[in-house]
């Protein structure tokens, strides 16, 4: 499908933490770019919720093991028919170009942005509805007032700082994501469902559907079995089951 849309439900608590960061650190680098005060302040309000998911885990090496399990699984299936052996070489090179990073990181990145004082100024009040007002924070309120250029500058070298680790989501979600071809299904009435082989490492489900079409595809799941129901939106109410049998994409992820 050349104009689709993309549902996705991650199947393990490592994925799923992955893909909000992933979602996060797409917006901030989007907004960034912003001339406006408003760019500048949702940039710092996604590296603010970054760093808040950074600190339940350890980022750095929640990464490593998912980047040795990526090349572990590469190099099973080096001998495979229709492995191109220029592929697998270049990505198993970059595999162990972002493993030797993150290990030879000395202390979490995510320390120097946690004692700016500016970010923790705006997180302790970032909790609170309108909590960051000029009112309340008179010193963002002034950061906020500097050049465009001068603010995008010091974004940029925020973001910069976890790169490493938003190029390491990059790479595993990507390889993730191309590990299997679409399958056509039809969900009979606009439901599906599909046990999964528990001894394959299924780690995320995408479901494809047309851009143009009224409904929308609503999975739930685990390792053991998953299930789409399509749903038909009702403006200012509940969404509605679609009852009609529906044509789409599916893909099971697992390397």
């Amino acid at each position: 499908m050349t104009d689709s849309t993309i549902y996705e439900l991650p199947l393990n608590e490592r994925i799923r933490t992955l893909l909000r960061l992933e979602f996060l650190f797409q917006q901030a680098r989007y907004s960034m770019r912003g001339y406006s005060v408003w760019d500048s302040r949702a940039t710092i309000s996604h590296i603010l919720d970054i760093l808040s998911i950074m600190s339940r885990i350890d980022l750095r090496m929640e990464l490593v093991k998912e980047l040795e399990r990526l090349s572990a699984a590469l190099l099973a299936i080096s001998a495979s028919p229709g492995v191109d052996p220029g592929i697998l070489e270049d990505t198993l090179k970059q595999l162990d170009s972002y493993i030797s990073t993150l290990r030879s990181k000395q202390s979490n990145t995510q320390d120097k942005l946690n004692n700016n004082e500016l970010l923790k100024l705006i997180r302790q009040r970032d909790t609170i509805p309108g909590g960051t007002c000029d009112f309340d924070l008179p010193i963002y309120h002034f950061w906020l007032k500097q050049p465009a250029e001068h603010r995008i500058e010091i974004l940029e070298a925020w973001l910069m700082q976890l790169d490493d680790y938003r190029l390491s989501i990059n790479l595993i979600l990507s390889l993730l994501r191309e590990s299997t071809i679409q399958s056509p299904i039809t969900a009979e009435q606009g439901f599906y469902q599909q046990s999964l082989d528990t001894s394959i490492p299924f780690q995320l489900v995408r479901v494809l559907v047309p851009a143009d079409v009224d409904y929308f595809a609503e999975m739930s799941g685990g390792k053991h079995r998953f299930s789409v129901r399509f749903m038909k939106p009702v403006s200012g109410e509940r969404p509605v089951p679609y009852t009609e049998n529906i044509d789409f994409q599916l893909s099971c992820c697992a390397l």
